[in-house]
């Protein structure tokens, strides 16, 4: 049996079992059964740690309208309210602590490198072909965790849709990548902070307004220039390592989205 089969099968007894038996089995070493990441205790509002960020990282596409949760690792407000939706969008007990219930459907989300169920390290290195993590402003290492913030994101907005299939048709480019496909000179591509996605299921305005309340703070849909064929999404806010201000830039003229700053 494969890895991650034996780590679905452990979450899904712990689901069936009540109180204290849920703790003991995704507490038990099968928890670990993926590459990645297991918590070890329950976080709430006030405990902080890399645990915690680990949280967040995955939680940060319920940040809700127009909102970000820091990467900063320390449970406050924001953070709560982001595990409250993602609960609530699972049907799971909506306290805003992340205990049990809430780590097993992480677990069940989480496949062993670490991605979020429906998005994959090489569909976000697509910018021109897959040529990996080098040639940006960033560290291969600092990319990656970038792309890997964005497809948590990501798997949150399709979730949201209606779990129906987002396709990235543009990911991390390398600065020869982003030049050849005439990108912004500064793009939020070149750091992997950034997808280009299309669906045959939704529409691109469906995507654009769906982004706000998803973490994403560059959102560029139908009716800007070079962004009527997919909707771009970023997230410039966080970027501290690019030479823009760490703003909220939104705009789909023709899905009703006017252009905004904030």
């Amino acid at each position: 049996m494969r890895v991650h089969n034996l780590k679905r099968a452990v979450v899904a007894l712990a689901l069936a079992l009540p109180g204290a038996a849920i703790a003991s089995v995704v507490a038990a070493p099968a928890a670990h059964a993926d590459a990645c990441y297991t918590w070890n205790r329950n976080l709430y509002q006030g405990r902080s740690g890399s645990d915690v960020r680990e949280l967040q990282l995955r939680v940060a596409g319920w940040a809700g309208n127009r909102n970000i949760v820091e990467l900063d690792g320390r449970y406050g407000p924001k953070t709560a309210a982001a595990v409250r939706r993602f609960q609530s969008a699972y049907g799971l007990r909506v306290d805003g602590i992340a205990g049990p219930q809430t780590f097993a459907k992480l677990y069940e989300l989480q496949d062993n490198d670490c991605t979020p169920r429906h998005f994959s390290w090489s569909e976000m290195d697509d910018g021109c072909g897959r040529g990996g993590w080098t040639g940006g402003p960033l560290t291969a290492a600092e990319t990656r965790q970038n792309a890997l913030h964005t497809m948590w994101k990501l798997e949150a907005l399709r979730k949201s849709l209606g779990d129906r299939p987002l396709i990235v048709s543009s990911g991390f480019r390398s600065r020869a990548c982003n030049s050849q496909v005439g990108g912004a000179t500064d793009s939020q591509h070149l750091y992997g902070g950034a997808a280009d996605v299309v669906s045959r299921n939704r529409s691109l305005c469906q995507i654009a307004r769906e982004a706000r309340d998803h973490g994403f703070t560059g959102i560029l849909g139908p009716g800007v220039e070079g962004h009527n064929n997919h909707v771009h999404l970023d997230s410039r806010r966080e970027n501290n390592r690019d030479r823009s201000p760490n703003t909220t830039y939104q705009a789909a003229p023709n899905c009703e989205i006017a252009a905004s700053n904030g």
